[in-house]
């Protein structure tokens, strides 16, 4: 026995030498944990399942490392580490690399041990997981605790159902029977109850078990056809329930040492279509006992007391037994080495005829005694000689029934005869009776060394010539097909070989040594002399079955002739594929029965069988294609006809032609190694080789120089790919240098925008600036004016005062009597004079002041109407941008042109009042406009008025100045002379003077007045039209 200790590896070999388990224990491998710390301890495995191929299987130790061990490959793996204590696994889930594990927190994960990442979490169980089954399509799983149990869909992950029960009465186990679509829950009251899937309808429930044998039922098993439930418990009895009839029908009590029972499993064996007969019970003791449920005999156990075991688990092709024991190891059993002395063929039988006291022998009276001892000689009496007679006819007939002896202790010439009654081999023992008819020798030393080589040449693309779609057949037909041509060299060149193959693999592949056995046998004996013309097809075989057909059926055969059809055509395809094209997989099986059960020249019998049974369609057909198609498709054809047929042509066929004449008789398959194959042209073999080797050297080659280009391909495609990365890069940075120049361009016209703005503004802060000073200047200037003009009247009062005290003084000395009165008139012309100018220069400030008002109102105005002109210019310039705005939305939104032709509209009744606004307001500028027009002409026409009226007064003054003094005179004149001597005289010297001072200043005065109005006038135009002018500048 040969012990694996893991250690702290992730992945190695399971074993190191090829393992040959005992027939005492089985036991292939012992595998064990121990972890190589400081302080090593032992990891002990909690749980361990197989897979749906039964070659794999994965196991769960208490610190959750979940291993994948891969019996075929001899490979273990580290697929998960859960750092919690697993309590369930299942490994047989539709997608093959996917595990469901139950975890100690409650929670159930799906894990996939190639990519070794989680796939689900399945949350929602308040209590241990003990159980998961998994549904046999592998789509539904069913997950059970102690108080509920839930079904989950594995392709969503999802939980379709939830069982919900009392809290009195718990779930034992609740699973899904094999192969079939119903659910089975175990309740501990005994209650056992079974569900449809789909629908969740309650199909059944057993009756409750007689109370004379009830027992609490702990643990359960059911056959793989689903109709027998075995269940068990704290008992050494046994409950079989028939499924199907929903009864009890067989009770077993186990031995003594049996009290309680832990875990049942039935064994599955290939040949027994799912009934399976063998029952694993493990029981309190820790050992598992194998008991055959219809003898009730013991056949093998494992485990002993000192190694109990705790727990167990079968492989689904039954091969192998995974076993956790009680030190937490594991153990994996070989079946065939704990079954070896069972299947060992049984010692002869013989058989004794006893003779009754009369000499009447019938059926009713012959008594047959079967012993496995001694032979026994019949007791003499009286009529010895007759029974002697008897006997020797036994002897002489003993030599051909030991010819028809087959291993196993069946007899060939009983199975023709039930072939021949009942047309075929039971479904149920068929593999088992083709096994004895082939006496396959089940060398399974010499089949591992030619599967050891590995995929031979030849197969390794098998899968692109032929595409199967299930990976585990092409598998194994790749692995049988590289087998047989490590076996003999001419396989590997035999292009029909995997026709010939597929059937047998197909129907053998949970087992791949019986079916290399049953091939090989094939070969050997039914397809005899088929590669003496190799490479062409087996022209003797061929001419053989075309004179058998010549014999039986000359018109079918003239047909075949006169449209050109050879037996290559006819015949070939059916032998080649060994009738899979053509047959069902019923009738196939039934045809082989006969075949086996014949000499090797009833393949050949068959195909002529089949051509005249199906000789009405075939003498219908005219063309190539015809007969090409109808011996490669399936036919409407009764194969027990055919079958029939091949009997009467083996019977009626003459010796001469009888294909059983040139074909040996059959002979089985050494014990040990298999016979050489030799049966070939090695030189034409050999040359193929030499051929192919040849070829393949060139292939070498040429692979290599396309490896070769592929590089270099790939390394200018790879600087493609940079140059084009590099271009893109390019383009990438010339655009982001495209888009950043016109988010520049933009800023820049933003900012030239915002300059001009802050220059319009600038420019307007500047203008009120100089109309503040223009302002501020005019005040200034006529505050100078007043000031001047009031210091202009100051001086000609102090110099008019001076001027009129010298002259009273000097008047006074001379004339002081004679001018009082004179006096008094001159001061009260004077009076009055200074009167008239203070009325005129009050009348002209008042002008002033009100011409000043008036051109202060013209001027606020004309800045009024300068800011109206420039709202309405902007306002002018907003709607044109609005104008183009509402074009440039129209163009891009006519999906929604009604809505943008109402706000048009909207827009442009808008736009009307503002322009008839604006015309309201170029209205009102053109009326102000007139207004100072006409202020500036009244104010025009009332200065040339007072200029006129004060120059009419100066003048009517002087006139009448002049008139008065004329009077004066002529009045002195008519006075008596002395008077005006007198007057003269005294008057004289400062009257004189004063009247000639009075006139020369008017004179002077006069003018100077007038000059001046006329310079202020001409001042108060050119402001005007100054400010007229600078508006209009504005504005454009």
């Amino acid at each position: 026995m040969q012990s694996t200790d893991l250690g702290n590896k992730e992945s190695g070999k399971i074993w190191h030498r090829k393992p040959s388990p005992a027939t005492r224990d089985g036991i292939i491998v012992n595998i064990i944990h121990n972890t190589s710390d400081y302080h090593p301890k032992v990891l002990r495995f909690l749980n361990v399942a197989f897979d749906g191929t039964g070659d794999c299987l994965i196991a769960g130790d208490h610190q959750g490392n979940i291993y994948v061990f891969d019996l075929c490959g001899n490979r273990f793996n580290l697929v998960q580490r859960t750092a919690q204590a697993c309590t369930a696994l299942a490994f047989n889930l539709r997608r093959k690399s996917e595990f469901l594990v139950a975890l100690a927190d409650y929670s159930v994960k799906c894990f996939d041990t190639v990519t070794k990442e989680l796939v689900s979490w399945m949350r929602g169980h308040e209590s241990s997981v003990f159980s998961i089954s998994v549904h046999a399509s592998g789509k539904y799983a069913i997950t059970t605790s102690s108080d509920t149990a839930q079904l989950w869909d594995l392709d969503t992950f999802q939980r379709k159902r939830k069982l919900n029960i009392r809290q009195s009465v718990g779930i034992q186990k609740v699973f899904f029977l094999p192969l079939s679509n119903t659910i089975l829950s175990c309740f501990k009251d005994n209650s056992i109850f079974a569900w449809e899937c789909d629908t969740l309808f309650c199909k059944y429930q057993l009756p409750a078990p007689p109370e004379s044998s009830s027992i609490s039922y702990k643990v359960f098993a059911v056959t793989r056809d689903g109709r027998i439930l075995a269940a068990g418990g704290k008992s050494n009895h046994l409950h079989l329930w028939c499924l199907e009839a929903r009864q009890l029908f067989r009770i077993i009590q186990m031995p003594t040492k049996v009290r309680a029972i832990r875990h049942l499993e039935f064994l599955p064996d290939s040949f027994d279509a799912g009934s399976n007969q063998v029952l694993g019970v493990l029981s309190q003791d820790g050992i598992m006992r194998f008991i055959n449920i219809q003898t009730c005999k013991l056949l093998f156990e494992i485990g002993s007391l000192d190694e109990g075991i705790s727990s167990s688990v079968i492989s689904p092709h039954g091969r192998y037994i995974a076993s956790i024991l009680e030190n937490g190891s594991l153990n994996i059993y070989s079946v065939q080495a704990l079954t070896q002395e069972i299947n060992k063929p049984p010692p002869p039988l013989v058989k004794v005829i006893e003779d009754l006291p009369k000499n009447k022998l019938s059926s009713s009276d012959l008594k047959m005694k079967v012993t496995s001892g001694r032979v026994q000689q019949p007791a003499k009496s009286r009529e010895s000689k007759i029974q002697t007679r008897i006997l020797k006819q036994d002897l002489t007939g003993n030599f051909e029934s030991k010819k028809n002896e087959l291993p196993d202790g069946l007899n060939k010439k009983r199975l023709q005869i039930l072939l021949k009654g009942y047309g075929e081999y039971p479904t149920k023992y068929r593999m088992f009776i083709w096994r004895s008819l082939l006496q396959l020798p089940e060398n399974h030393t010499a089949f591992s060394s030619l599967i050891d080589k590995g995929t031979h040449v030849a197969f390794l693309n098998l899968q692109k010539k032929y595409p199967i779609k299930s990976r585990k057949l092409l598998r194994v037909l790749q692995r049988t097909l590289s087998a047989l041509a490590h076996w003999s060299v001419i396989f590997s060149d035999t292009p029909y070989l995997p026709l010939l193959a597929f059937p047998f693999v197909k129907l053998f592949q949970n087992n791949q040594l019986i079916c290399f056995e049953v091939i090989a046998t094939l070969i050997m004996n039914w397809c005899q002399h088929w590669f003496e013309y190799f490479p062409n097809p087996p022209i003797n075989i061929l001419s053989m079955i075309e004179n058998v057909l010549a014999f039986h059926d000359k018109e079918l055969l003239q047909h075949y002739i006169n449209h050109d059809i050879t037996s290559q055509l006819y015949a070939w395809p059916l032998l080649e594929t060994v009738f899979s094209e053509v047959l069902t997989r019923e009738e196939w099986l039934k045809l082989f029965d006969n075949i086996f059960s014949n000499h090797p020249s009833f393949l050949l019998m068959t195909v002529v069988a089949y051509n005249i049974c199906s000789r009405a369609p075939l003498l219908n057909c005219n063309l190539k294609d015809d007969f090409e198609f109808f011996f490669h498709h399936r036919n409407n054809l009764d194969i027990n006809v055919v079958i029939r047929q091949v009997y009467h042509l083996m019977e009626t066929t003459p010796t001469a032609i009888h294909p059983d004449s040139m074909l040996h008789v059959f002979v089985a398959l050494t014990k040990g190694q298999y016979p050489v194959f030799n049966q070939y042209p090695k030189f034409i073999v050999d040359y193929q080789t030499q051929e192919r080797e040849r070829i393949r050297n060139d292939e070498l080659d040429y692979l290599r120089e396309r490896q070769t280009v592929e590089d270099m391909q790939a390394e200018v495609d790879q600087q493609r790919v940079e140059d084009e990365a590099w271009y893109q890069k390019q383009e990438l940075l010339r655009k982001a240098e495209e888009t950043r120049r016109e988010m520049l361009l933009q800023e820049e016209e933003r900012m030239i925008q915002q300059r001009q703005r802050l220059a319009a503004v600038k420019r307007e802060l500047k203008i009120k600036e100089m109309h503040l000073q223009d302002a501020v200047r005019r005040r200034f200037l006529k505050l100078q004016q007043d000031q001047r003009e009031m210091e202009l009247r100051r001086l000609d009062d102090e110099i008019g005062r001076k001027n009129l005290t010298q002259n009273q003084e000097a008047v006074a000395k001379e004339m002081r009597a004679d001018a009082d009165a004179y006096r008094r008139k001159v001061d009260l012309e004077e009076h009055m004079f200074h009167k008239l100018i203070e009325a005129g220069e009050v009348q002209s400030q008042k002008t002033q002041k009100v011409m000043e008002e008036n051109l202060a109102k013209a001027e606020q105005a004309c800045l009024n109407t300068d800011w109206k002109i420039q709202s309405l210019h902007k306002q002018k310039c907003d709607d044109l941008q609005r104008n183009k705005c509402y074009q440039e939305v129209a163009k891009l939104l006519r999906e929604n042109r009604r809505k943008e032709i109402e706000l048009l509209n909207a827009m442009v009744e808008e736009e009307a009042k503002k322009w008839k606004e604006a015309e309201g307001k170029e209205f009102d500028l053109r009326s102000a406009k007139k207004a100072s027009a006409l202020s500036d002409a009244s104010r025009k026409w009332f200065l040339k008025q007072e200029i006129n009226a004060a120059v009419e007064h100066a003048d009517n003054l002087c006139h009448k100045e002049k008139s008065r003094f004329q009077n004066e005179q002529e009045d002195s004149s008519c006075l008596p002379r002395t008077s005006q001597l007198s007057d003269t005289s005294e008057m004289d010297p400062s009257t004189q003077i004063s009247l000639n001072r009075r006139a020369v200043e008017w004179d002077t005065s006069g003018p100077n007045l007038i000059k001046k109005v006329r310079n202020l006038r001409q001042r108060l135009t050119a402001q005007a039209r100054h400010r007229c002018q600078t508006p209009h500048l504005l504005a454009t």
